[in-house]
């Protein structure tokens, strides 16, 4: 799978969610997405976090050359204070595995 971590500083980040909402919606109904999730950060609300993959390099293709992508790189571009960093890397797998260190307790 092509998994893809992306951190932005927004310049209003009251407004970064709700702008994003159309392009988050969007991918997340791509036929090859695993996952497209959103985090935000406890220690300074102005940085969110983008954790997403894609089945395969065709997939991912297919996300770049969408138009909900390409107009939200039109919006991303408005709404952010500084260059997002990012991580591609290929991974084996189809998503998410589980932790074996943590387990939940017995109550």
């Amino acid at each position: 799978m092509i998994f893809i971590a992306v951190k932005f500083t927004a310049l209003d980040p009251d407004a970064w969610l709700t702008r994003l909402d159309a392009f988050t919606v969007a991918t997340r109904n791509e036929p090859g997405n695993l996952f497209f999730d959103w985090s935000r950060s406890v220690e300074n609300p102005s940085e969110f976090v983008l954790l997403e993959a894609f089945a395969d390099a065709a997939a991912g293709e297919a996300h770049v050359n969408s138009d909900h992508f390409k107009a939200a790189i039109e919006t991303m571009s408005e709404l952010v204070a500084e260059v997002p960093e990012i991580i591609n890397v290929e991974v084996e797998g189809t998503g998410w595995s589980r932790m074996a260190e943590v387990t939940p307790r017995n109550r």
